[in-house]
């Protein structure tokens, strides 16, 4: 038993073309590796291949070539017991309507060959908060619920590895919140948590570590921090006593006024540093009533990354002022 949850080595998926259409290659030599007992975010764009990751991992799509192992079960010597060690709750809301939570449960554990004096279905109910419902047919439930129903089956056959696909698309807050206790309180047990998600600001303050992929390539891994860390962008924001006439001018600092009247001033802080930005504010005669900066985030680096590296996109800045801003070049 390795330190690795997962281990990928030179992923490949290739879909075969229609009648006169090329081959394409979703997955181009993938290598991965997820540690135990991490929450680890597996980010991308739309099409970039993770939907087709999630399901060679779960034993859903063949793979073209390379290798997979799970918790130290190869995926193709040892099918079995690398499936048994996965749970994965899709995206999609594939339920049966004619089944209650409790038989789904017993279900999907008979599936997996789980001793009935083995199965937790109730416990299973009571922490996904589906304990009043687990007689009312998968129909009647309201589409949160089918989702909390999801987690609970992704749950039944004691997995080491949960796989979360949007989890939170499209749900209330109150799911949401209910869903990331969840999840932290498996993951304070042992298990290891793989996340995918569109929310960036959810990875950035769930995940331990973060791999990106784009166009079927990795791009990108590291920990959280060091990839928050790559973007040397700083940002500070004055709020000034009177409105402001004329903006500051040095080197190295781009300035823009907000529609607020606030002042914006980005700027490396390789190259500058906060005192320099300061005085070119004082210089300006701009008296500061208030002052505050601010750093990159998660949503920062995916979009320098995957921008980068997009063959359709053009390029972002991911120096960019927000919205509700006129940037001026100094």
């Amino acid at each position: 038993m390795t330190d690795a949850a997962i281990r990928i080595d030179g992923l490949r998926k290739t879909y075969r073309g229609g009648k006169g259409q090329p081959e394409k290659q979703a997955l181009k030599g993938i290598d991965l590796s997820i540690p135990q007992r991490s929450v680890f975010g597996l980010l991308g764009p739309n099409g970039a291949g993770k939907s087709t990751l999630i399901n060679i991992l779960a034993g859903l799509v063949v793979k073209s070539a390379g290798s997979v192992s799970i918790w130290g079960y190869d995926q193709d010597r040892n099918p079995r017991q690398s499936r048994s060690a996965i749970g994965v709750m899709p995206q999609e809301l594939n339920l049966d309507p004619f089944f209650t939570p409790r038989g789904a449960l017993e279900v999907q554990a008979g599936l997996y060959g789980v001793p009935k004096a083995e199965r937790r279905s109730d416990e299973i109910l009571e922490l996904v908060g589906l304990s009043d419902k687990a007689e009312s047919y998968a129909r009647t439930l309201s589409g949160g619920m089918r989702r909390r129903l999801l987690l609970a089956k992704a749950l039944v056959h004691h997995p080491k590895i949960l796989v979360l696909d949007e989890p939170t698309a499209g749900v209330d807050i109150e799911l949401r919140q209910m869903l990331w206790t969840n999840v932290r309180k498996l993951n304070e047990q042992g298990m290891t948590i793989i996340l995918t998600t569109h929310y960036l600001e959810e990875a950035q303050e769930m995940c331990d570590e973060i791999a990106i992929i784009n166009h079927g390539e990795k791009i990108a891994q590291d920990s959280t921090a060091n990839l928050l860390g790559r973007m040397d962008s700083r940002t500070m924001v004055i709020v000034p006593d009177s409105p402001v006439i004329d903006l500051p001018a040095t080197e190295g600092v781009e300035a823009a006024l907000r529609d607020d009247g606030n002042l914006v001033l980005q700027y490396r802080s390789a190259q500058t540093n906060a005192e320099q930005v300061l005085e070119a504010v004082r210089a300006a005669n701009i008296r500061i009533r208030d002052v505050r900066t601010e750093e990159a985030d998660l949503e920062d680096v995916f979009l320098a990354l995957t921008s980068s590296r997009s063959e359709d996109a053009p390029a972002v800045d991911p120096d960019q002022p927000r919205r509700g801003m006129h940037r001026v070049k100094l």
